[in-house]
């Protein structure tokens, strides 16, 4: 049976009291979901772990800062998120050169069909392959939903930058499912 959004908010409201149980209670609602978010970002399941343990005690200390505006899952997905970029950061890894350069999309460019033969895990396993750059904007946009106004809040970056990366990493994606056929 899935908890209510009534018993969610009484749970939060009781962590914004630091009920420890309440914190234990939220931590299990939410932990494995953060857990993948975390995962499909640093793409190492240690440091997921640390950053998903990290983001909950953020989380946790900020959580009178939650107003309830956005799903609770949301917000800390969010936390989760930025805490992914720091762990990524901490690392020296190259995650968005800043380009200047315009590229303009056309259709056949914004087309993600896929052939047939190709499996989800295919894609999956093709994505954690990619370089951190290609695989961080294809998880935001293409996994958690994201869209380039958002993703370039997330990564301090322009929206023209998130578009080309994306397209950039669409491409590396291609080449690298090609050589799964």
């Amino acid at each position: 049976m899935k908890p209510t959004k009534q018993l969610h908010q009484h749970i939060i409201d009781q962590c914004k009291q630091n009920n420890a149980k309440a914190q234990m209670q939220l931590y299990g609602l939410y932990c494995k979901a953060m857990f993948s978010v975390a995962l499909r970002m640093v793409n190492d399941t240690f440091v997921a772990e640390e950053v998903m343990q990290k983001a909950f005690i953020k989380a946790f200390k900020k959580i009178d800062t939650y107003k309830n505006e956005v799903a609770f899952g949301a917000w800390l997905k969010r936390i989760v998120i930025n805490q992914s970029m720091d762990e990524l950061k901490k690392k020296n890894t190259d995650i968005i050169p800043i380009s200047k350069e315009i590229m303009t999309i056309s259709e056949e460019e914004e087309n993600w069909q896929i052939e047939h033969e190709i499996t989800m895990e295919d894609v999956k396993k093709a994505m954690q392959q990619l370089k951190d750059k290609y695989r961080i904007i294809l998880t935001l946009y293409l996994i958690e939903g994201y869209d380039h106004q958002e993703i370039a809040e997330i990564l301090n970056i322009t929206e023209n930058t998130s578009r080309t990366q994306l397209l950039r990493g669409k491409n590396a994606l291609k080449e690298a499912l090609k050589c799964r056929l």
